[in-house]
């Protein structure tokens, strides 16, 4: 380990809160309904709400430019589709018109990758994609997963390719409206309606995911990736073999993919290929992308609750679990394996499966942030690394990525996580659970859980039942405990909707493409659905005022009680698996075998 690697680390978190704040603060002003605020404020919320002026005026003014530009849009969409933005909806109508969007997007892709061949922009002659990777492919573009069982630059034509940027769009945009749903239920009290889905997909789209990709897709254009729509490039190497250079629409596509947390890219390698990711700035840059706005939903939410303390106390738990990770995970790369270091061929370090122009520290990281904000986008081959290191990715992952996570869904399930905590506070010291003015009964804390129970349910049944039957056992290419963590990650990878893989595995094969297909299924919606409802309930409750028995969720005694939550509750269950697999791979290692 260096120390500008170790650096580099707590600099990404620096940068983190920095896009907390001015991200959190712009989306505030966008997407914020006036009575979400009013009636925080109006309940007595307890805690300020920080102002920065000069920052607070620079990002009016920026909304106030976009404003001449975006609004008679978004007025013309509303005319046109006949929809009522001022018209308040229950959770359960909030719930079916997200729903309702997810299919149409669903369907549509999935009848354009079955008529592929016969559809236009197909330079290269691309064939028609098999059932069963359509199928899985059209769940994970739906599902902000963007699982990829194919090659993109080998499978897809530039139309496939440029539908797949449409639902890279709409499907973390969906994420933004879920969590603008479970923070209304929080900010609003005796009120049976938590907003109108609609204007949050309509405004999230308009001022937020096209801006923010246009400007990414500038300035990754700028930082060396191409942006055309030319045919493969085909040349004869100075050693006389015949290759094929992929080019086409890298650069927006790649800005949308990192933007909106959503990993699939142009090319198989994502970030790893010289077009993605052609120097350490624009790797830098994309991290920055990813943070972007994950982090400003947890100041929006500071904001919409009127009190940013609460806020600032999330960002905290997220930073330690990120920070704890990448440390883990860096020190292990570092470290490399005891094996091959014996051998002394080369320096110490892991760097199988990594691009030299990156090297362990930055290739370390960017993995970590792979598998917490959930974009699933990678910089480094994760099959290569080290057993522990890839610990820590599954970790990540198996929380319910709510480790920054992805649009809005990171941030609602931490909430979860929040509420299950003040409960165990409660039981603690037998008082009524309290968060943010709202007492915890029963039904908030039945669909807190069902949410957890998600991720630790599909992963673990559907990992076993692979193991153990023939069409599973088939799809997997390396043999003891370095297969079932293969295993275990395509299942965490499918459920936490984050989409990268291990490699290993045949993910395009029918029984790995349909089971991951229902692990992004149940991952998104039956983990999340449950929030919604959550929110529902708690926008019906009364704001009671805060008492001396009132526990206090912004100090670090509460950061703490949080981060044990995630770690015992949301990860501990999955121990007996990660000691079959990741860990006893380590042990093997230091006792001389690979696998």
């Amino acid at each position: 380990m260096t120390w500008q690697g170790v650096l580099q680390i707590f600099v990404l978190m620096g940068i983190a809160a920095i896009l907390a704040r001015v991200v959190g603060g712009y989306m505030f002003l966008v997407l914020a309904r006036e009575g979400d605020v009013r009636s925080a404020r109006s309940t007595g919320a307890a805690g300020p709400v920080a102002h920065t002026p000069l920052l607070d005026t620079w990002i009016g003014t920026i909304k106030s430019v976009l404003d001449r530009v975006i609004e008679p849009v978004e007025q013309g969409i509303y005319r046109i589709c006949g929809i009522n933005p001022d018209q308040e909806m229950r959770w359960t109508t909030y719930a079916f018109a997200l729903l309702a969007v997810n299919l149409v997007g669903f369907a549509v892709l999935f009848v354009l990758l079955g008529l592929q061949q016969w559809l236009p922009l197909n330079p290269a002659h691309m064939p028609k994609i098999p059932f069963w990777v359509s199928l899985n492919t059209a769940i994970s573009f739906t599902t902000n997963t963007n699982w990829q069982a194919y090659a993109g630059e080998a499978t897809l034509s530039y139309l496939s390719q440029a539908w797949l940027v449409v639902q890279q769009f709409l499907s973390p945009v969906t994420g933004i409206c879920l969590f603008l749903a479970v923070a209304r239920g929080f900010s609003r009290h005796s009120t049976k309606t938590l907003g109108n889905f609609w204007r949050d997909f309509v405004r999230t789209l308009l001022w937020i995911a096209v801006p923010g990709a246009i400007i990414g897709t500038i300035v990754l254009i700028a930082l060396g990736s191409p942006q055309n729509l030319h045919a493969y490039t085909h040349v004869t190497t100075i050693q006389g073999v015949h290759q094929t250079i992929a080019q086409g629409p890298v650069a927006s596509m790649t800005s949308i993919m990192q933007l909106g947390n959503n990993g699939g890219g142009f090319f198989n390698m994502n970030a790893g290929q010289p077009f993605a990711g052609p120097n350490v700035a624009s790797l830098l840059f994309q991290l920055i992308l990813g943070f972007a706005v994950p982090s400003g939903c947890i100041y929006l939410f500071g904001r919409m609750v009127a009190d940013v303390r609460q806020a600032w106390a999330i960002f905290a738990a997220m930073a330690i679990l990120f920070v704890a990770g990448a440390l883990v995970v860096y020190a292990f790369e570092a470290a490399g394996n005891p094996i091959i270091n014996a051998l002394h061929l080369a320096g110490h370090g892991n760097w199988v499966g990594k691009e030299s122009r990156f090297g362990i520290g930055s290739s370390s990281l960017f993995e970590n942030s792979t598998t917490t904000i959930s974009w699933g986008s990678t910089a480094a081959a994760n099959d290569s690394l080290t057993p522990l290191a890839g610990l820590v990715l599954l970790f990540n992952m198996k929380t319910g990525e709510v480790i920054f996570g992805s649009w809005g869904a990171g941030m609602i399930g931490m909430l979860a996580y929040a509420v299950l905590a003040v409960f165990l506070a409660g039981l603690m010291v037998g008082r009524t659970p309290e968060y943010l003015g709202k007492k915890i009964e029963s039904f908030e804390v039945k669909m807190s859980v069902l949410a957890m129970v998600v991720p630790s349910f599909v992963i673990l049944i559907l990992a076993a039942t692979s193991v153990v039957i023939g069409p599973g056992l088939a799809g997997i290419y390396n043999p003891g405990p370095h297969g079932l963590s293969e295993v275990l990650y395509a299942f965490s990878s499918g459920v936490g909707n984050n989409g990268s893989a291990f490699g290993g595995l045949n993910a395009a094969s029918p029984w790995y493409a349909a089971t991951v297909g229902i692990a992004m299924l149940l991952g998104r919606y039956a983990m999340y659905i449950p929030l919604v409802a959550l929110g529902g309930s708690l926008a019906a409750k009364q704001r009671i005022p805060a008492g001396a028995g009132t526990f206090p969720t912004h100090t670090p005694l509460f950061v703490g009680l949080l981060i044990g939550t995630v770690v015992i509750v949301g990860a501990l269950v999955f121990f007996p698996a990660l000691a079959l697999g990741p860990i006893a791979e380590q042990v093997a290692m230091h006792a001389g075998r690979l696998f």
